[in-house]
């Protein structure tokens, strides 16, 4: 018993140690996307701490969270918040490890979603070939950043692999103020000026498929989403509910 709850005191301590890290990485001056700051100072940053990119141990954990996550922005869809996934494991992935890790665990959620009776959003496309795509978790839409140790582009370098899911309607509620482009060029200024160059995958919203964009590596035109949006409403069905 007493190993037992020294084992939960070490997660816990790791946990809150991974989560100021991130907060700190977000915080630094150099970092450019100023929505994620403005998520953090205003605490309206989830942030979840799982085992391992590579497993589907919290899966079920995780889509519990990014549910309640969407839910709660339906009931205030207040602007920058964001939902951040950080895993413990493992540091060392190459970049197209990683990305097939990333979508992995997306489909997997998406599944998950599905089957717990998920609504889609129906102001995006499911299919990631699509310029209007976006994944849907709860009934809302989002876009995925990835982070990771040996991402190319330095802003996406951070010591764990993570996932920030940021929701498509906060986008749109920025470009009905007139705010998204200026915000844009502030971000994409504060990339330029921390890794020498713009992010050459970089699209806005309907110029092309942002599924893209998630790993952060840059992809040919040639590359195929490995992500499809599954319908399990028939396992309820049969199950007679």
């Amino acid at each position: 018993m007493i190993n037992e709850y020294a084992s939960l005191a070490r997660n816990s301590i790791g946990e809150q140690s991974l989560i100021r890290a991130f907060t700190n990485f977000v915080d630094d001056l150099e970092f450019p996307c100023v929505g994620a700051k403005a998520a953090l100072a205003r605490d309206q940053m989830e942030i979840v701490v799982a085992h391992d990119i590579r497993s589907n141990w919290d899966d079920l954990r995780i889509i519990e969270r990014l549910a309640n996550f969407a839910n709660s922005y339906k009931e205030t869809p207040t602007l920058f918040r964001s939902f951040v996934l950080i895993f413990r494991q493992p540091s060392d992935l190459s970049e197209p490890e990683f990305e097939r890790h990333l979508w992995e665990r997306v489909q997997s959620l998406s599944d998950k979603d599905s089957l717990f009776g998920g609504q889609v959003d129906s102001r995006v496309a499911l299919d990631p070939e699509s310029s209007h795509f976006c994944l849907s978790f709860g009934g809302e839409a989002f876009f995925v950043v990835g982070l990771h140790p040996n991402a190319s582009r330095q802003a996406r370098r951070f010591r764990k692999p993570t996932l920030i899911f940021n929701l498509h309607d906060q986008f749109e509620q920025l470009r009905l103020q007139g705010r998204y482009e200026r915000m844009r060029e502030i971000i994409l200024e504060r990339d330029v000026a921390l890794s020498g160059s713009v992010n050459p995958m970089l699209r806005r919203y309907g110029e092309g498929s942002e599924a893209r964009q998630y790993s952060g590596r840059a992809v040919g035109e040639d590359w195929q989403c490995p992500y499809e949006r599954r319908d399990f409403a028939w396992v309820k069905r049969e199950n007679g509910e």
